[in-house]
Parts: structure tokens; sequence; C-alpha cells
């Protein structure tokens, strides 16, 4: 029967001999290494009382096996940091997960303060104004293929400005007559709606949108009234000081159209020369 000098699982005596406790009773070291060791995550085999067991996140190494999995260096009383699993040194983790720096292409080490800008990131002192050389944190930026240029260099080197509103042009814009605008800018001389997604025509080199042009400038045909604009190609026929759609030329009698045949006209009509024979007519 065993006495609380025994062994708890083989009951073998202990008076004299190394033990160990486990939950208040006494194991002998080959039982308690038998059955309570850990398993040490690197090398399987079990941790024995008599060794080190080192602990992390509820696995357990060696003393000898506690090592960087990439350039193995002990990471006993060391800082290290674990990705998938697997437990690195703080050099082996800032080259294989750390930022790359797109200006110098070295590590930004955790910690350090890291600028990110197009999905790219920068150390701090890297990411500066491709003309004055000097960091531009989180101040306004343009960036061209070029690099980035803080904005009072980009207006020194680069700026155009806006026929408008005389403010520079960042991006973008419109070009009228040789002449650049903000889009915003460009506006109809007549109604002022904005122009960059629009068609519209021009006057004495002013903008206009096509209701206010057709409204102000265009000729009118002398059948429907309506604006010929001419956009898009659009034909018409001049005849005279008068104008007309070239579907709208037709005679007015038999509506035949006209376009590129003869015709008669009496008084402000226009016929076809069947119609017209017979009337007094002006060629």
């Amino acid at each position: 029967m065993a006495t609380q000098f025994d062994c708890q699982h083989c009951t073998s005596s202990l008076l004299g001999k190394k033990y160990v406790l486990k939950n208040d009773n006494p194991y002998c070291v080959s039982c308690y290494d038998r059955f309570f060791s850990n398993y040490c995550e690197a090398c399987k085999e079990p941790i024995e009382s008599d060794s080190k067991d080192l602990c992390y996140k509820d696995r357990h190494w060696h003393e000898t096996c506690f090592r960087c999995t990439k350039c193995y260096h002990s990471l006993v009383e060391n800082p290290f940091a674990a990705k998938d699993e697997r437990l690195l040194c703080t050099e082996c983790y800032s080259n294989e997960c750390s930022s790359k720096c797109f200006h110098c292409k070295r590590t930004i080490m955790p910690g350090s303060r890291k600028m990110e800008f197009k999905g790219n990131y920068w150390h701090e002192t890297c990411f500066v104004c491709e003309y004055c050389r000097q960091p531009i944190g989180t101040k306004p930026l343009i960036s061209k293929e070029t690099g980035n240029y803080c904005v009072p260099c980009f207006e020194k080197e680069f700026a155009q400005y806006c026929n408008f509103c005389k403010k520079v042009i960042t991006s973008g814009g419109v070009t009228f007559r040789d002449q650049l605008w903000h889009k915003e800018c460009f506006l109809c001389s007549g109604c002022r709606k904005e122009l960059c997604e629009e068609e519209f025509m021009s006057r004495d080199d002013y903008p206009f949108c096509l209701d206010c042009y057709n409204r102000l400038y265009a000729k009118r045909c002398a059948a429907c009234d309506k604006p010929i604009s001419g956009l898009k190609g659009a034909k018409f026929i001049c005849f005279q000081d008068r104008q007309w759609h070239s579907e709208c030329f037709n005679c007015g009698k038999c509506s035949i159209s006209l376009v590129g045949e003869g015709f008669l006209t009496q008084n402000m009509e226009i016929f076809c020369r069947k119609c017209g024979s017979g009337m007094d007519s002006d060629i």
C-alpha cells in the first residue's frame, strides 16, 4: 500500500530520492516524465523534469530548441514575433513581414513611423518633395510621374492656371482655344451651365451650350423653323438668304425630297420641276 513517501503511480519509495509533486501528489522522476511531460514543438521529444520548459501560447519547447525558425538563433531572453505558428527573431520577422520603403527599398522596422501613399510605403525621412527634398509628412501633395511634390514646389515648377478663375489646375482640366479651364469653370457663356460633359458650340471665341447657341445664334429652317446647328455632320441646304434641314428641303406640293434635285421657286415656296411646271417661277 502506497504511503505519503511513495510514488503515486509505481508506489516505489521516494525516501532519499528526487521526486516531483503534481496536484500535491509525489511522483518519481521516471513516472512523472512518462505521464506528465510536455512535448517539444521543435524536436517532438518530451521535456523531462530536469530540463527547462519554455512555454508560449500553450506550446512548449526545450530551452535549446527555442530558436528562430528562419535563422535558428536562440530566442531565449530575446524579443521575437509569431507568424503562421512560426517563431521569428525581430530581424527575420522584419525582413519577411514588414513593409519595404518605396524609395530606399530597405525594411521599415516595426515601431518606426511610415508613410503610405497610393498603396506604397516610405520611411518618413524618405517621403520627400522631389524638388525641395523636404519631408512631406501629412501636408498636401501633388503626384506626377516624376515623383511627389509639395504644393508650393508643384505650383512653382509645373502649374498651369485656369483661364477663368486664374487659380492653379492641379489635375485634369479642359482645353479650349489653346487655353485651359478647370472642369468646373468651363461654363456656357449664356446660362453658366457646366460644359465639360456636354456638346457645345462657340461664337466669337466664347463657348455656348446647344440650347443657348441655338436660341441666340443658330439659323432657322425655312420649313420647320427649328434651329440648324450643323452638329455631328448634319447637312443643311442654303438658297439665297434661306436655310433648310436636308430632311426639310421638300417640294411644297408633293413633299418629295429636293436634295440633289432641280427645283423651282414661287414667292417663298419651293417645288419640284413637275409640280412647278406651268407656274410663274424664279430659277
